[in-house]
């Protein structure tokens, strides 16, 4: 069959709609947000793909899995095996980086572990093999008295019951073992089970020993014993060095990992190798595994941060971001004025240091905030009235600091919701251990071409790629790792065809945009090359530079070439015109879309009069160019000199009262200089708060703006809890709403009857998630239905009170459109209602997950909340791409709400890659003139006719060909 065909689709909002797709080839579905494009081509075609394949697994498979419902329609047919490749590809596991997902970091850990060099982690020298007379020496050094015990550790973090290893250590004639820290007896009574389900370490005591000038012979003795039962390795226990005896890291034993310090009685722990050791420094380290240079296992991983690199502490900015402020006006956000525990702490603490509660922070001495965030010197009277009135106690105490108090708090607390409270003030830093690097030192000595694995994954891909092509082997490394290199450059290489070249391997995938991720994503199905599956993608432009672009839809093309068919969610103009098949869907959002309005060649979808993708493609519809550029108010935020990440110590001037747009291809530098610099420069003087800051000389300018707000991609929320309703604030008044209803009245229902978050109002089956999480172990956790409430997520009671017909699940189930114009008579609701309709998101449910919203939907949501309030005139908004997700005829209204902020007086800097926007701006900033190392420079600034000028800009060559575009448009209607 060489067609895909669908009857009578009906998933969310579509129309009962039926299509005929053709197979092998590139198909765009295009549409306004919210027309029904994700409920096609995710909630139709590929769940009806995964369903058809999970019911070809056994019932084995199957249990595991669960049911998967069919989609509402009639039938498919021509179903090919389906890939989805989604946006919402976030991993918020902080273990995952670049590397771990494409699988190179596999690669290079098995590259390392076998033509790896070691070095000495305390020296850098090159390690040798360790004789057994320089083990012996060793220990021998360990000085008079000091009493050791030779252990041969025969099993190192493996699973099974080691029965057969342990009879045969009690069949040689050794009487103890160390299983998994503790020591046991041998003999024939004792009986040692062990859970074959976990990992255990053994090691057989092979001697007892003190060190004396008489016990060398039988040292050696033991030695060899020891080395031989384990294959060349052994461990020293040594306690209690005598008079002419040499500390532990006198003897090699501070080895970063090699020996360790054990809590009872000051044990040391020593490894000794026959293989890897230091000649000076007495260093041994581990044969080289593959799992030695995993931060995700034990072995290899910095035992500091378990491999995170980094440690969640409470962060000062966070504690304090508003230093402009008092005490009494919540300036310590964690400590509330009003709770007499924490106002009695702090009265005492202004007493001692002679200040007042309502002096703003900012203007307190360096040594009094000092003392409020990390804790006094001098003991302080502390006096603390009963909550009544009627009486109270004194104490002296040192004030412990408002950070070592919360993280006394968040260790102490079992509350999960309490947990999530106190991390809302908590940040990652770098370990100091590891410097970030999430490895042990035994791990970061072993180089290949002179860089360690830490080195390696911090080249951007570019680099990597010229690094292996100059490496020079010998001819047994060279036979040994060619397999490996084939592997690791054929998946570098699929990364720079999909415009990833700038991206660095340690890059965590929690940080990558949802673009970034589908297309690292799509590089690894590049080199699957399985030919016959239907993929299915989700704007994989997002975040491509128009440069860029081209290469992403090469790839897109060779997958199809293959003899794979795509089908591709899409809104960029230059995709559009390469399908081979395009399906509008429409006309509108939400209820009013979910038809087929065009379909057929990009050609023939133009020549449709009902399909607004087909007139924005022809040009029928565009977004007007403004024909004046405003001038601003004469002022200017200035930085100088900054270099952070790839920025090339480069000044930025940024006229206020504009639209501005930073622009420039991918990994240009764009999100370092507005995230990374400008904002918590900005927010620190603005504010007084103290973020840490990018890597700049100066900042001027800051005093012509009074509030900086930034509006990122970032979720609205991490719960399932968490949506648009109750981020922008409009559920506090519906929920008033609901408790003022006559019927609510009577019964006594107060505001908090009415939210999923308190106890009394909600269904207490699901604690008011509408779903229920059933832990898989192994597998993903799967979220079901709630069978008492159904999903409505509030008991019986509740929905039984209703306005103009609805319940207050009824209302949270509607979209902001339709909110909109059932709360149009209550000014307060309506008014947030139009901020959301505004941002083009009348489509989202009002009690949609936050977890569900792509990063262009949350970051409109923030918009919303932003635009809800009374702006000042001098408010600098910065933004990040966010017309991600968004129609032409979307992204034109939503910058008639940006142009409409500016009008007022205020700035908005904004991300932006889309060229009708660029178009719109009054400034754009151009960084380049490539991505990584080669980018970071200012290439040129100006109005968009002045960057159109300009040669060597990217940006600027694709702006001048759709003006030219347009201008010849404008000539031919003339004539």
């Amino acid at each position: 069959m060489d067609k895909l065909i669908i009857k009578g689709a009906r998933e969310h909002n579509l129309k009962n709609i039926d299509l005929e797709l053709p197979r092998d080839k590139l198909i765009v579905i295009s549409g306004l947000s919210g027309s029904g494009k994700s409920s096609l081509a995710f909630d139709t075609i590929f769940a009806e793909g995964q369903r058809r394949y999970v019911e070809s697994l056994s019932a084995y498979a199957r249990q595991f899995l669960g049911r998967m419902d069919k989609p509402d329609l009639d039938y498919i047919e021509g179903l090919s095996p389906a890939i989805s490749i989604e946006q919402k590809t976030t991993h918020r596991n902080p273990r995952s980086t670049v590397g771990t997902v494409t699988e190179i970091y596999d690669y290079y850990r098995l590259l390392f572990a076998r033509i790896g060099l070691p070095h000495c982690p305390q020296c850098g020298r090159e390690i040798r093999e360790q004789p057994v007379d320089q083990i012996i020496d060793t220990i021998m050094q360990m000085g008079e008295g000091t009493r050791v015990q030779l252990l041969a550790p025969v099993i190192r973090g493996k699973k099974g019951e080691h029965q057969k290893v342990l009879e045969d250590a009690r069949k040689a004639g050794f009487a103890r073992a160390r299983v998994d820290g503790i020591l046991v007896n041998l003999d024939e009574e004792s009986t040692i089970k062990l859970d074959k389900q976990k990992k255990h370490s053994i090691e057989i005591v092979v001697d007892r020993l003190v060190i004396g000038p008489e016990i060398r012979s039988r040292l050696a003795e033991s030695v060899e014993a020891a080395l031989n039962a384990a294959d060349g390795i052994m461990l020293v226990l040594q306690q209690g060095a005598g008079k002419t005896g040499s500390s532990p890291d006198q003897t090699g034993g501070r080895t970063g990992g090699s020996a360790r310090d054990s809590a009872a009685g000051g044990i040391s722990e020593l490894f000794f190798s026959q293989k890897n050791a230091c000649p000076d420094c007495g260093i041994s380290i581990p044969e080289l595994q593959p799992r030695l240079f995993s931060f995700n296992n034990p072995y290899g991983a910095c035992p500091s941060c378990s491999g995170l690199g980094a440690k969640l502490e409470f962060d000062p900015a966070l504690v304090i971001p508003d230093r402009r402020l008092s005490f009494n006006e919540g300036g310590v956000v964690p400590y509330n004025p009003d709770s007499a525990w924490h106002r009695s702490r702090f009265e005492s603490l202004a007493k001692h240091y002679k200040f007042k509660l309502d002096t703003p922070l900012k203007e307190l001495p360096k040594k009094v905030l000092d003392a409020i965030l990390y804790g006094s010197k001098d003991e302080i009277k502390v006096r603390y009235e009963n909550r009544d009135r009627t009486g109270h106690f004194e104490y002296q105490s040192k004030f412990p600091g408002v950070l070592e108090d919360l993280k006394r708090r968040y260790l102490e607390t079992q509350s999960e919701n309490m947990k999530e409270w106190f991390e809302k003030f908590m940040s990652q830093k770098p370990c100091e251990d590891c410097g970030g690097k999430r490895l042990k030192p035994e791990a970061l000595g072993v180089t290949v071409g002179g860089r360690n694995i830490w080195d390696l994954t911090n080249l951007s891909v570019t680099d990597t790629l010229k690094f292996f092509d100059t490496l020079k082997f010998t001819k047994n490394e060279k036979k040994i790792a060619s397999q490996i290199l084939k592997e690791i450059n054929a998946r570098l290489g699929f990364m720079k065809n999909v415009g990833l070249e700038y991206l660095t391997l340690e890059r965590k995938s929690a940080t990558l945009s949802g673009g970034e991720a589908q297309r690292i994503r799509l590089a690894t199905q590049i080199g699957s090359s399985l030919v016959g599956v239907l993929y299915i993608l989700d704007e994989p432009s997002i975040g491509l530079h128009q440069r860029d672009n081209q290469r992403l839809i090469d790839t897109l093309l060779y997958l199809r070439n293959l003899g794979n068919t795509l089908i591709v969610v899409e809104h960029d103009e230059q995709t559009l015109r390469t399908a081979d098949h395009i399906v509008d869907l429409g006309p509108g959002a939400g209820v009013h879309g979910g038809k087929v309005v065009a379909q057929g060649t990009p050609a023939e979808v133009m020549k449709v009069g009902e399909s607004l993708t087909g007139q924005y493609l022809a040009g029928t519809l565009t977004m007007e160019i403004p024909k004046k550029r405003r001038q601003g108010n004469g002022n200017f935020l200035r930085l100088t000199g900054v270099t952070e990440h790839n920025l090339k110590n480069i000044d930025v001037e940024i006229p206020l009262g504009l639209f501005t747009c930073i622009t420039g291809v991918s990994g240009s530098g764009k999100s370092t200089l507005l995230s990374d610099v400008l904002y918590p420069a900005l927010s620190n003087q603005v504010y007084g708060s103290n973020h840490p800051e990018g890597a700049y000389k100066k900042l001027t300018g800051a005093e012509f703006i009074d509030k900086v707000i930034d509006i990122d991609q970032s979720p609205i929320g991490r719960t399932p809890r968490s949506n648009p309703a109750t981020y922008v604030g409009v559920f506090s008044g519906i929920r008033d709403l609901f408790a003022s209803l006559p019927e609510a009245k009577m019964r006594g229902y107060k505001p908090g009857r009415f939210s999923f978050n308190v106890r009394g109002g909600r269904c207490e089956n699901c604690s008011g998630d509408g779903t229920i999480k059933i832990e898989m172990n192994f597998l993903p956790d799967v979220y079901i239905t709630c069978d008492v409430c159904h999903g409505q997520r509030f008991n019986k009671e509740t929905l039984e009170i209703r306005y103009k017909g609805k319940n207050i699940a009824d209302v949270l189930d509607m979209t902001i459109e339709e909110a909109a114009k059932f709360f149009e008579y209550i000014p307060h609701i309506a008014r947030k209602m139009d901020t959301l309709l505004s941002v083009g998101l009348g489509y989202v449910k009002l009690g949609q997950s936050a977890l569900t919203l792509s990063g262009g939907e949350a970051q409109r949501v923030k918009l919303a909340l932003e635009l809800s309030k009374r702006s000042t005139g001098r408010t600098l908004y910065i933004l990040d791409e966010p017309t991600t997700g968004l129609h032409f005829a979307d992204v034109k209204q939503l910058m008639e709400v940006i142009q409409r902020l500016v009008d007022q007086g205020n700035t908005v800097v904004m991300i932006e890659h889309n060229l009708d926007v660029l178009l719109q701006a009054d400034q754009l900033i151009d960084l380049g003139p490539e991505g990584g190392d080669r980018g970071g420079e200012l290439v040129v600034t100006g109005t968009p006719e002045e960057v159109a000028a300009y040669p060597r800009s990217y940006t600027g060559v694709y702006i001048k060909e759709i003006l030219d575009r347009r201008s010849h448009r404008r000539s031919s209607r003339r004539t």
